[in-house]
Parts: C-alpha cells; sequence; structure tokens
C-alpha cells in the first residue's frame, strides 16, 4: 500500500440540504450543542479516547455547496503528513446526499487507513441530519 490516499463515503439525508451545508460552513460552532457525543469544542472523542484535531478551513463553495477542511496540529497529525476532509452535498434525484471525501498521507507504512475518520465523518452526518429532521 502506498502512503498517500482517499476515502469517500456517501450518506443520504432527509434535512434540508441547505440547513445542513450551512452548519459546516458557518456555524461550525454549534456542532458542540448538536452532536455533543462527538465534538466538545476542539475535542474529539473517538471509541472512549480523546483525540485533540485543530483544521482550518481551506475552501467554502456556496454554490456547489463544498467545505474543506484541512488538519493543522493534533493527533491526526501526528500519523498523517497531509489529511484534508471535503464534504459535498450533492442532489440525486429527489434525494441530498452528503459526500465526505478523506484526503490523507500517512507518516510511514506502519500507519493504518483512515478508515475510523471516515466512519466518524459518517456517524456525523446521521447525527446533525436528525437534529436537523427532530427540530
Amino acid at each position: 500500500m502506498g502512503l498517500k490516499g482517499k476515502l469517500i463515503s456517501e450518506t443520504e439525508i432527509k434535512g434540508c440540504k441547505d440547513l445542513f451545508h450551512e452548519m459546516f460552513c458557518e456555524k461550525t460552532h454549534h456542532l458542540p450543542n448538536v452532536v455533543p457525543q462527538t465534538i466538545q469544542a476542539v475535542d474529539l472523542h473517538e471509541e472512549g479516547q480523546e483525540k485533540v484535531v485543530k483544521v482550518v478551513v481551506d475552501d467554502i463553495n456556496k454554490e456547489k455547496r463544498l467545505v474543506t477542511f484541512k488538519a493543522f496540529e493534533g493527533h491526526l497529525i501526528e500519523e498523517y503528513k497531509a489529511f484534508k476532509a471535503t464534504l459535498h452535498i450533492e442532489n440525486e434525484g429527489d434525494n441530498n446526499l452528503v459526500i465526505w471525501t478523506i484526503e490523507y498521507e500517512k507518516q510511514n507504512e506502519d500507519i493504518p487507513e483512515p478508515f475510523s475518520y471516515l466512519q466518524l465523518a459518517t456517524n456525523l452526518t446521521k447525527d446533525v441530519d436528525t437534529h436537523h429532521v427532530n427540530q
């Protein structure tokens, strides 16, 4: 396996695609209130283990409903030289799909593929969508 890779996840949402995009584009500070079981400020909890990840919004395209986050500090950088997560919302007929793309470069061959982070993004998508649907 190489050091660089890309993982992609697609999840259908029932809530408003614009509200969903807005949450990650302009209201990320609300995420700890929406999904406190997953995100507490800059602390990220996964599998019972606290992880600290600092990210910067690298790109926003409101027309395409696309937001790209780039990790620059924390646990991810200990394992990956580069780690970028892109959230994109597409329409497929009457369905809205949230597509997470994770692009990464591992520090070395012994580092696992970041499947757990892709699963975290998928779970976060479902939790945020549930919040919007139930409001």
